[in-house]
């Protein structure tokens, strides 16, 4: 019995993982652990938890791992303290981390302190942003890597990882954005009482090297948004620091019939939203990953997506007013074409499944060497 332990911080990565843990916990022969832990346990941003609890996963442990706007250093600290003594309750085979968040590397470095393989999905990727170091941290301390393209295993092979350790099985939200059990755009709506069907979404995500500024972008985007005459469905932000300017300059959109603002929206009620949207803007990764394949037209404000972009049919703007509002003038006319990256077919839980169920990747040295070829 091979003991499987995911640990997840965000909404995001979650939606990232849900298919994976699901598909483990109905496979004979592994046990699955999930640490729920960050934005899942904040109320401000949804209490996400709840999310997770109704899957239904028999493990689920949770871990308050900060406070609102706690620094990434000391989020990273306090979640490796948390995550360590639960490791040392499971004692699992292997640990399973995605992305670029603190709490990735949290559980990177306790992993490969402790001689656990650690299998990160989603390494190799470019954001030109302090996630970005953290990304590429996580590769070095991950034995075993999930990536969603051939750019990204050239990267990490690039970066000295044995191509033997790389793994492209595509992108685990794919598998859900093609799937025919996605709720109707009706149902969605309803679920969250909203009452109009011709809008946008926006999603204002704080960039941690540029949180003196914060306060002035996140006012500029809501401006922008209230100078616009179109439907909105808001979202909050994470909570990196920096996150409460933008949550306070959403105040300035309260009350207004033309937008519904959200903490959170449930994963695969967020894609149903986002399939019939007119357009995303804001600075989200599912600007960049989700809106395109679904055809969706994106306005990236910012650098937090920088270099994640350049392959992608989107138009990306500065963050002052009046650029913003140009975009806005302009994006009825743009059309999105299918981005020619490929992030999977909608097979990367199988995939995954494979991979786990062969003894090759239960081989793998626990102690890395740089690869020179």
């Amino acid at each position: 019995m091979k003991k499987i332990l995911f640990l997840t911080g965000t909404r995001a990565d979650f939606g990232k993982v849900k298919s994976l843990i699901e598909a483990l916990e109905n496979q004979s022969g592994f046990e699955v652990f999930v640490f729920v832990t960050g934005m899942h346990l904040l109320e401000e941003y949804g209490y996400t938890l709840l999310e997770i609890e109704r899957c239904g996963f028999k493990h689920i442990h949770t871990f308050h791992n900060h406070t609102h706007e706690t620094t990434m250093d000391l989020t990273l600290a306090k979640t490796i303290e948390g995550f360590s003594a639960y490791c040392k309750t499971v004692n699992p085979d292997m640990i399973v981390v995605h992305g670029d968040r603190p709490e990735t590397l949290a559980g990177a470095i306790v992993g490969s302190f402790n001689n656990i393989l650690v299998a990160h999905i989603e390494g190799g990727e470019l954001s030109g942003t302090v996630d970005e170091l953290i990304r590429h941290s996580v590769t070095k301390l991950s034995h075993v890597h999930f990536v969603s393209n051939s750019e990204a295993e050239k990267r990490l092979i690039q970066m000295g990882e044995l191509p033997s350790s790389v793994y492209p099985i595509g992108s685990p939200d794919i598998d859900i954005m093609r799937s025919e059990t996605l709720p109707t755009l009706t149902v969605a709506l309803d679920y969250y009482n909203i009452e109009f069907s011709d809008y946008a979404i926006a999603m204002f995500h704080p960039v941690t090297t540029e949180s003196k500024e914060m306060a002035h972008y996140a006012s500029e985007f809501a401006i922008a948004l209230l100078t616009d005459e179109r439907n909105y469905i808001v979202i909050f932000p994470n909570n990196d620091l920096g996150s409460r300017h933008i949550i306070r300059a959403y105040d300035k959109l309260k009350d207004n019939p033309r937008f519904r603002i959200f903490p959170s929206l449930r994963f695969e009620y967020f894609l149903t939203l986002l399939k019939h949207s007119k357009f995303i803007i804001g600075n989200s990764s599912a600007g960049i990953r989700e809106a395109p394949y679904y055809g969706i037209p994106t306005i990236n404000v910012g650098t937090r997506q920088f270099k994640r972009t350049e392959r992608a049919d989107i138009m990306n703007v500065g963050y002052e007013l009046e650029n913003i509002k140009e975009a806005l003038q302009n994006i009825n006319t743009h059309r999105v074409k299918r981005p020619e990256f490929d992030f999977g077919s909608g097979n990367s839980t199988q995939q995954f499944l494979s991979c786990l169920t062969d003894s090759t990747i239960w081989s793998i040295d626990h102690q890395k060497q740089f690869n020179d070829n």
